[in-house]
């Protein structure tokens, strides 16, 4: 009996490996949604909560770039984690945390407590959204898996546009007199809910061979990241002082420091924050690549395009939110075709994409400054909806190159990796596109100051443009 039992033990199979399911999908899929709804969803929240709690606008921007630093920040180190003690125990934290920050911001009654809570959410969306593509990484597999980083890509660039239209429909509704309280309370019971799925649908995985955190590396990214973004998001506000020129001194030091750090941590056997190894695979560069000046441009864009319809045209927040409403829907749709059109054309969707929208953006320029101040809906409907259809092909296919050939042992770092690049790249784009046209504006005035910015970003969706033309055709 013994015997049998322990032959049993020996040929019993190997457990088998975590499936995502479709409920699973969808769970993860909410959570991916949260973190980037809330970093544009402020957008036209801004003028009331300056209005209702008497905040400067250096405080205003510190509700947009405290969450943003925070979140940047910690994502490499919240994917880490996630490999460390299990993704699907680091999702549930962190989308707790991000339940309770949410009901804090809320209910923040001063701005320097909203900054505060705003800073706690970031962190909270950096424990939670690393373990999103983790997950999909390492339960999911060939077409499955394509499908899934599909609909990641659709979730993410769709949750940009809609936070600032949400954002808009939530400070008009004043729901309960909750004012702009309600584009953060909001969260509260989506996170309830998304709590109770988690614990049914998503599995548990985690790295085989967990790596430590690394303690040196995590502070130099932190600090190179902070000496950047912190001087770009609040210099123009702050009216350029000495600090933010030492900051963006310090930047070079910094990662010139961080990198030398990682190197040697990678020659002497021990696990760097970001392994040299992982950077070799040249589809995880070529996607970061592309990730840059597409996501500077896709928020600058948001960002300005808030200010313009509002302080410019002199549109309420809804209006203001709804005309974009067009690059929402032209977004969806597209976004569901785009797995198909990548299976027939391969990485050339993403040079069609830029095409697209670079012509999208060239419409409402043109709309700007034909019918300047009358823009709405109804002026950018042409433009907007090229626009969107353009982002829809690039985004989801970008994303899903990046991730394409990470082993899933290394899921968590690498979804760290690209969800870091993809954050700063948004942090930049409304520090210097926004820097740009509010600096403008009051010299040239509003319309010269949005057509400008613009312009501009149509520099960055021509280089994503011509960086895909490098990419090999299909994509493993």
């Amino acid at each position: 009996m013994t015997t049998e039992t322990t032959l049993a033990h020996k040929i019993r199979p190997p457990a088998a490996a975590p499936e995502l399911g479709p409920s699973g999908l969808f769970t993860v899929l909410l959570a991916a949604a949260l973190p980037l709804i809330d970093f544009f969803i402020v957008n036209v929240a801004l003028p009331t909560i300056g209005e209702d709690l008497a905040a400067s606008e250096s405080v205003l921007e510190l509700v947009v770039s405290g969450y943003g630093l925070a979140y940047a920040v910690l994502l490499v180190l919240g994917g880490r984690l996630g490999d460390l003690f299990g993704r699907r125990r680091l999702f549930l934290a962190g989308m707790a945390a991000f339940g309770v920050t949410s009901l804090a911001c809320g209910l923040a009654p001063t701005a320097w407590t909203l900054v505060a809570a705003r800073i706690a959410q970031g962190a909270a969306s950096a424990a939670m959204l690393p373990q999103v593509l983790a997950t999909i990484q390492a339960a999911t597999s060939g077409p499955r898996r394509a499908k899934a980083m599909g609909l990641y890509g659709a979730t993410a660039g769709l949750s940009m546009v809609a936070g600032q239209i949400l954002g808009g429909l939530l400070v008009a509704a004043d729901l309960w007199g909750t004012g702009w309280r309600s584009v953060f309370l909001v969260n509260v019971p989506v996170v309830v809910v998304g709590l109770v799925l988690a614990v049914r649908t998503v599995p548990e995985t985690r790295s085989q061979r967990p790596e430590p955190v690394d303690v040196p590396g995590t502070l130099l990214l932190a600090a190179s990241l902070i000496s950047l973004l912190a001087p770009l998001t609040e210099g123009r506000s702050a009216g350029w002082p000495l600090w933010t020129w030492l900051s963006l001194a310090v930047f070079p030091f910094a990662a010139a420091g961080f990198c030398a750090v990682e190197r040697r941590a990678d020659r002497r056997g021990r696990t760097p924050l970001v392994p040299p190894s992982l950077l070799r695979l040249d589809s995880l560069r070529r996607g970061l690549l592309l990730i840059v000046p597409f996501s500077i441009g896709f928020s600058g864009f948001m960002f300005v395009i808030a200010v313009a319809l509002q302080r410019g045209a002199g549109l309420g927040p809804v209006d203001a939110g709804l005309a974009l409403a067009p690059l929402a829907v032209a977004f969806f749709f597209v976004s569901l075709a785009g797995p198909r059109l990548v299976a027939k054309y391969g990485t050339r969707v993403v040079t069609a994409g830029s095409v697209l929208q670079g012509l999208g953006l060239t419409l409402i320029a043109l709309a700007a400054w034909r019918a300047w101040p009358d823009l709405g809906l109804l002026e950018l409907l042409p433009g907007a909806t090229v626009a969107g259809a353009g982002q829809a092909l690039q985004l989801p296919v970008i994303l899903r190159i990046v991730l394409s050939e990470v082993p899933p042992a290394r899921a968590g770092v690498g979804s760290g990796v690209m969800a870091t690049t993809q954050q700063s790249s948004l942090a930049l784009g409304v520090a210097t596109l926004g820097t740009l046209f509010l600096s403008l504006a009051p010299a040239v005035g509003m319309r010269n100051a949005l057509i400008t910015a613009l312009l501009t970003q149509l520099a960055g969706v021509a280089l994503t443009g011509l960086l895909s033309l490098r990419l090999p055709r299909a994509i493993g």
